[in-house]
């Protein structure tokens, strides 16, 4: 359900009053598709690729190994730092080249670097600057997919551009083209790859999610009436079949990945459409989180014809609620979530959370951690706070273990990416490349 659009300004110093803290559910938007595990030219290591939001399999883990394990004294070694722009997107990379969207110069543009150096290689406008009382510039992530980059900014304009040099292949004006209305917050939907359709969250009354041939950029199908929602959709084995699932603004759905068909629905309505994270798979089953003092739920499908009868394995929901994330992806590791449970709708209070996933039991919890984003490598969490801090934890679901911490930029929402043995963080200023590999 609707609730109109929120007028409030952004408070970006951390302490933030109830009633104008919302701009902080922006997605990090913060995801896609299979890389090959075979290393060559074309096809590099899946542990040196970090292609859409989270990382390789959208659930931000990292295969790498060999990573830092003790704090340097001075913190890991800085590689670069590059002038960036305003925005809300993520990081992807892939082949030796970061991509992003910023907003500089009245316009969102797609920047390339170098990813070992930071030098720029080139640099694609894509829409006309994009304003917003939650936060100005461009929410989703780019996706890279072989010697394309698709983006979607924050008025719903679908691009692909070429890999090599940025020159626009296609373009659609997704809302417009179906009649739908822009997400309070803005789209922050990164597209998804499958096959040979790019998927991205409409949220128009014909066509909640849309599909678009990646080479021509012709429709393939549209799915559903759902509003859109600020999730990014990701292609999940779940119920014992791959299946892209899209959490919209009221539900998850289960479509089926070439043709649209839907064939589960499950509702799930929070204030302000604000369902954020990714949903996860676990052994089959799907993990939902959601701020707003909503909760979370693992839900189990069981094949019924040609569509999926939903159960509750385990629901947690409201101000007691084990875990809910705001914006942030939880991360499974050994059968344990560790994520960002937030205190209220969308208040200031945000505790470091870690629950047994087949159960719901909270493992432990490490209060008022802060608000920030993770992704997990090597054993070990790697987290960005709203502090501008990275914060390195050793993945225990027995306690809360701290490895070490340094502020390294200012205010983001955006979780670190990691390639190649470096770690890279972004806020509305700059990019920087830290050097995270093992002394």
């Amino acid at each position: 359900m609707r609730h109109g659009m929120l007028k409030m300004a952004a408070v970006r110093n951390g302490m933030f009053p109830r009633g104008f803290a919302r701009f902080l559910i922006l997605s990090a938007l913060v995801v896609i598709g299979t890389v090959s595990s075979t290393q060559s030219a074309d096809k590099p290591a899946k542990s040196a690729e970090w292609p859409q939001i989270l990382g390789p399999d959208r659930n931000g883990i990292s295969a790498e190994t060999g990573l830092l394990n003790q704090w340097p004294a001075e913190g890991p070694k800085e590689v670069w730092r590059v002038p960036g722009g305003v925005g809300m997107s993520g990081l992807a990379i892939s082949r030796g080249r970061l991509l992003t969207l910023v907003q500089r110069d009245g316009k969102q543009t797609v920047v390339a670097l170098d990813a070992n150096t930071g030098k720029p290689i080139w640099e694609q406008p894509v829409a006309p600057q994009y304003r917003n009382p939650m936060g100005d510039g461009p929410r989703a992530t780019p996706t890279i997919v072989g010697d394309q980059v698709f983006v979607f900014t924050g008025e719903g304009i679908l691009l692909a551009l070429n890999f090599q040099d940025g020159k626009i292949q296609w373009t659609h004006n997704v809302l417009k083209e179906h009649d739908g209305k822009e997400a309070d917050y803005g789209m922050a939907c990164s597209p998804l790859v499958v096959g040979g359709n790019v998927i991205v969250t409409a949220g128009a009354p014909d066509a909640t999610v849309v599909a678009y041939d990646v080479k021509t950029g012709k429709q393939a199908w549209v799915s559903g009436n759902d509003v859109a929602g600020y999730s990014s959709p990701a292609l999940l084995n779940v119920g014992g079949k791959s299946q892209v699932v899209v959490y919209t603004g009221g539900s998850v759905l289960g479509l089926d990945p070439q043709t649209g068909a839907n064939s589960w629905r499950y509702p799930y309505e929070t204030n302000y459409e604000c369902n954020i994270a990714i949903p996860l798979s676990i052994q089959g089953k799907i993990f939902i989180s959601s701020g707003e003092n909503h909760g979370s739920a693992l839900l189990s499908l069981k094949p019924n014809g040609k569509k999926f009868d939903i159960s509750e394995v385990w629901v947690s929901q409201g101000t007691k609620s084990v875990l809910r994330t705001e914006w942030q992806t939880a991360i499974l590791l050994d059968g344990y979530l560790y994520g960002m449970d937030n205190v209220g709708g969308a208040g200031p209070i945000t505790h470091l959370t870690c629950i047994n996933a087949a159960t719901g039991e909270r493992a432990w919890q490490q209060l008022r951690f802060g608000k920030g984003n993770l992704i997990a490598a090597d054993g070990k969490l790697w987290i960005s706070t709203m502090k501008g801090e990275l914060v390195l934890l050793q993945a225990n679901p027995k306690s809360y273990t701290e490895i070490g911490r340094k502020v390294i930029i200012g205010t983001t929402r955006q979780a670190p990416a990691l390639a190649g043995g470096l770690l890279y963080l972004r806020d509305d200023k700059e990019i920087v490349c830290l050097d995270v590999k093992k002394q």
